[in-house]
């Protein structure tokens, strides 16, 4: 019987190696994973894991979620599209001071790389950063470019991961789901692009309670998903 409801959030993080790449979903503070994110640090104070690479929207927002994995010291690198905002003084201190590389990916650029990932796209062309820094590779040498139509690009790449931490809305134990509003953004296409998946949910229902219409991401690329609380706001809603 196909079950793939942990126990734990521990339990569903699982292992990670020590350079492993982690998708973590969410944009800006919406759709972020913060208890895959909580539990992956827990498991990594029970490991020696280092040098992960992290493939986000932005680079944290204030002193927890993502901000806090970066204050650890356990990651190398970060691939973003927004960088530095109002309260990222975490990554900005780290970057600032050399302890942490930066890949700058335009934001179209980022999700279309990831999507390629997951659809085994081997290599495709942008026009948007022809003409920029962007265009180069982190040795500074030149990267490929092609006229096409009239129009220059650049050749970019996929962006593959060794996990892929989530936050959707309800699940069942298949590892079908579904999401709410702006929670969902990035989460669909880095499920893909993952060797694990795993996923937080708010709801788990059982088979057959989601309509295949409204699923958006199916169990076929979910390797986990657990079960955590909502978080009610100081206004009284709930995040989404």
């Amino acid at each position: 019987m196909i079950n793939k409801i942990a126990a734990s959030v521990e339990e569903a993080v699982g292992p990670v190696a020590d350079g492993a790449t982690i998708m973590v979903g969410g944009f800006g503070t919406a759709g972020i994973p913060n208890e895959l994110l909580e539990g992956l640090m827990r498991v990594l104070e029970q490991g020696s894991a280092r040098n992960l690479v992290v493939v986000n929207n932005n680079a944290g927002n204030g002193e927890t979620g993502l901000a806090a994995l970066l204050k650890t010291g356990r990651v190398r690198k970060v691939v973003c599209s927004f960088p530095r905002q109002v309260d990222s003084q975490i990554f900005d201190a780290l970057y600032r001071s050399g302890q942490i590389e930066l890949e700058l990916v335009p934001q179209g650029n980022l999700a279309e790389r990831i999507r390629a990932a997951g659809a085994g796209i081997g290599a495709f062309f942008s026009p948007t950063a022809y003409g920029t820094e962007l265009a180069r590779n982190p040795d500074g040498s030149q990267r490929e470019t092609r006229e096409i139509n009239g129009r220059m690009h650049v050749l970019e790449h996929p962006i593959h991961a060794d996990l892929a931490l989530i936050r959707a809305e309800r699940g069942d134990r298949w590892g079908n789901l579904t999401y709410r509003k702006a929670a969902r953004n990035f989460g669909p296409v880095m499920a893909m692009a993952a060797r694990r998946t795993v996923a937080s949910v708010h709801e788990v229902v059982e088979l057959g309670q989601l309509d295949p219409e409204t699923v958006v991401t199916p169990g076929i690329f979910v390797s986990q998903v657990v079960q955590v609380p909502r978080v009610q706001t100081q206004g009284g809603g709930f995040k989404a």
